[in-house]
């Protein structure tokens, strides 16, 4: 029976065995399961904090640039502040300077009292030598001529553009005429005579006088040989040329002349220069007086103004102007052309009163003048007509004559 029973016991035994070890077999492959489900956990966390690194170190570096980019822009700011603030010490150290310059110059009440009686001393002595200087004018000449008409036209000739200027040589002995077509150019045309320029054909022909700079306006004249006339692109400078060999002796620079034209119905010439029997004199326009028309009498030899007279002749409506005896008679007109009428006259020895004084009027000729030019020794304007050369003949008296009536 024992012997039965060996069997049934090892039967039992590896069973017994067979059934642990199947236990033992589903424990471990839950145990690995765990571990793996685990592990998967912790690597996934472990790319999820690789992740977050990476993002943080992003971030950061981002951070570092724009945090070195506004130290760069804090360093330039402080650069130009320190900059500003160098160049505010400066100007303040400049100021004080100036100041304690200022409080050393300033006068006191006394030399200020001074002062101005000293200045009021020079300015009656300026004027009292302008008022010499006009004596002086006077007293030199005898000139108590006046204009009391323009008796007749006579056509010399039609030549050269609708704008220009011609005229005698005014000096004692000549017999030269000038003229100058345009109101821009460099050149000239002298003829011998009266005669040799209304002839068709002028024999010994005109000399071309070739100038090394353009003139403007039709405001010249020529003077004892001398052309005096108004330099191109500029504004008030007048120049004297030797017509002998065309070169420029003298220049001047006329105050406060060339800011308007001096004529309205010219608006090409702004410096009109003209002689009479006392010498030379230029005409122009100030705007600070209205634009109305000033005189200014020059030294034909050196240029130099003598005296200046403002006038209440205005410029508008006005085509031209000369003087007679140191009296300014301007000429006017319409715009389109009519019947020319000298309307307002200045007298610099006041002893003819423009208000008093009639309306004298061209003869019966509707035209416009580009230039009038007045001849002391012939009595007579050389005047530019839209082209046509004419000449009127004045009728002068004395200013007591003129005055009376």
């Amino acid at each position: 029976m024992s012997g039965k029973l060996l069997p049934v016991l090892l039967l039992a035994l590896h069973l017994t065995a067979g059934s642990v070890q199947s236990q033992g077999s589903s424990q471990d492959a839950f145990i690995i399961q765990y571990l793996e489900r685990r592990l998967a956990q912790m690597e996934e966390r472990l790319n999820l904090c690789e992740q977050n690194t990476v993002t943080v170190t992003q971030k950061t570096y981002d951070l570092s640039s724009e945090i070195r980019g506004f130290l760069s822009t804090v360093s330039v700011l402080r650069s130009e502040v320190r900059n500003q603030v160098d160049s505010v010490a400066v100007r303040v150290d400049r100021m004080e300077r100036e100041l304690e310059y200022l409080e050393n110059k300033i006068p006191t009440q006394t030399d200020i009292e001074m002062e101005e009686a000293l200045l009021e001393q020079q300015i009656k002595a300026a004027e009292q030598e302008q008022l010499k200087k006009k004596a002086r004018i006077k007293v030199e000449k005898d000139c108590s001529t006046a204009l009391s008409q323009i008796k007749s036209l006579k056509i010399v000739k039609k030549t050269g553009d609708t704008s220009g200027s011609w005229f005698k040589d005014p000096s004692e002995g000549s017999t030269k005429v000038y003229l100058l077509s345009g109101i821009r150019n460099n050149t000239l045309l002298e003829y011998v005579s009266l005669q040799s320029f209304a002839e068709r054909t002028t024999t010994p022909p005109a000399t071309v006088v070739q100038l090394p700079f353009h003139w403007q306006g039709t405001g010249h004249v020529v003077y004892n040989g001398f052309l005096y006339c108004h330099k191109a692109e500029t504004p008030n400078q007048i120049l004297k040329v030797d017509l002998l060999n065309g070169t420029v002796v003298d220049s001047t620079l006329l105050p406060g002349a060339g800011r308007l034209p001096v004529y309205s119905l010219n608006p090409n010439t702004y410096l009109d220069l003209a002689v009479d029997e006392l010498g030379l004199w230029v005409i122009h326009a100030d705007p600070e007086y209205g634009g109305n028309l000033v005189i200014t009498k020059l030294d034909k030899a050196t240029l130099a103004v003598e005296y200046t007279w403002d006038t209440q002749c205005r410029s508008r409506d006005a085509e031209g102007a000369f003087l007679i005896c140191g009296t300014l008679y301007v000429v006017y007109n319409t715009r389109y052309g009519g019947r020319s009428t000298i309307q307002c006259l200045y007298d610099i020895h006041d002893t003819i009163d423009s208000e008093e004084s009639p309306v004298l009027f061209f003869p019966k000729r509707y035209t416009s003048h580009s230039s009038i030019h007045y001849h002391p020794g012939d009595k007579q304007l050389y005047a530019w007509d839209d082209g046509y050369q004419t000449i009127y003949k004045v009728e002068t008296r004395r200013n007591d004559q003129v005055a009376t009536e």
